[in-house]
């Protein structure tokens, strides 16, 4: 576990339930929800881990007491799990109804590691609105309406598979991905992506792999999938896949010649799809 110091940690999820999710979170998935619960030491509390907030609101003490964390935020220091820390504690401490602000770097603290009840799984919901953002009995003001409303018109069609952990179709205009986060460490990803590009191999089903970015220290595969294909049309291929990815994550053999042009290949292949 890294200290809590205000050094670079490449991994800040690292350790957490989910990790991929976790940044699949903060990086791809526009509106969704977690779960997650603080320590007996810090409360129990239940926390609505979210991608986004109302003014790019670190944290949100609802007005009915649910705590809300959002991970799509500016952090302030090398360690993205430091600052939200900081943020959600902070949050649990101040009244219902207040959001969270923060300024400047946190001071040395606990880290999400260290906050939250490790064995309560990270269990996303991806949502088609913001509207969890008010607590339900909270009247919606013309001004609120338009605000969710707004924000609604920024998200993307996306879906959690549900036969893997952490891929996420969407639909960006007319075309279709797949974005899977990976648990693994890059070298190991990129080794197995890099033996199964070599053979022609590292698509399924008319889905071609088309890169990856990096986020919080684990790599994000892309494939893109035949235009007009639903979520729900790609659930039998991707488990099929699956054993195939896991077989060539799990080798430990150098790579062959072909196998490192096919590396260095994907290392150029470095994608922002958002």
């Amino acid at each position: 576990m890294a200290k809590n110091t205000g050094d670079f940690v490449l991994r800040p999820f690292e350790g957490l339930p989910g990790e991929p999710d976790w940044v699949a979170l903060k990086e791809v998935v526009p509106a969704a929800t977690g779960t997650a619960r603080t320590t007996k030491e810090h409360g129990s509390h239940e926390v609505l881990v979210t991608t986004v907030l109302p003014q790019a609101w670190p944290a949100l003490h609802r007005a009915d007491g649910v705590i809300l964390l959002a991970l799509q935020t500016t952090t302030s220091s090398g360690d993205s799990s430091r600052d939200l820390a900081a943020a959600l504690l902070e949050a649990i401490d101040a009244e219902p109804g207040t959001a969270i602000e923060l300024t400047g770097l946190p001071e040395a603290g606990p880290r999400l590691q260290d906050v939250l009840d490790l064995s309560v799984p990270f269990d996303v919901t991806v949502q088609d609105t913001f509207a969890y953002w008010l607590a339900p009995d909270v009247e919606r003001t013309d001004d609120l309406a338009a605000a969710i409303e707004e924000a609604d018109a920024g998200i993307i069609d996306t879906v959690k598979l549900a036969g893997v952990e952490s891929a996420y179709w969407c639909r960006m205009g007319a075309r279709e991905f797949l974005r899977w986060a990976q648990p693994h460490e890059e070298q190991v990803v990129l080794d197995g992506l890099a033996r199964l590009h070599a053979k022609r191999a590292s698509g399924f089903e008319g889905a071609k792999f088309v890169g990856y970015f990096r986020s919080s220290g684990l790599v994000v595969p892309v494939w893109e999938l035949p235009r007009g294909t639903e979520a729900e049309d790609i659930e039998g291929a991707v488990a099929a896949f699956a054993p195939v990815f896991a077989e060539a994550l799990a080798s430990t053999e150098a790579l062959d010649a072909n196998e490192r042009r096919a590396r260095a290949g994907l290392v150029a292949r470095q994608v922002t799809l958002r």
